[in-house]
């Protein structure tokens, strides 16, 4: 007989790159940032040959909207460099 034993459902130390606050903060980071391109998504005109400029250059499409993807994508970064508590 050899003197290896078997151990059968011993519980193994999960280590996990991420915490849970972490992904939280991923999630949170997504939603910002897809809100901030829905708001930057064009709208749609009646009549394709007239120009509407205040709708193309509203606040909400060139001020607004790329702010909310700078803060989600500051977001990302900071949920992944944030040290998960043990």
């Amino acid at each position: 007989m050899s003197d290896k034993k078997i151990v059968k459902n011993s519980p193994q130390a999960t280590n996990n790159l991420f915490g849970k606050e972490n992904y939280t903060w991923i999630i949170a980071g997504i939603a910002v940032m897809g809100l901030g391109l829905v708001l930057m998504a064009g709208g749609k005109s009646n009549d394709p040959n007239v120009f509407n400029p205040t709708e193309v250059y509203s606040f909400t499409r060139i001020t607004l909207a790329p702010i909310l993807i700078l803060i989600g994508l500051g977001m990302e970064a900071y949920a992944i460099f944030r040290k998960p508590k043990a």
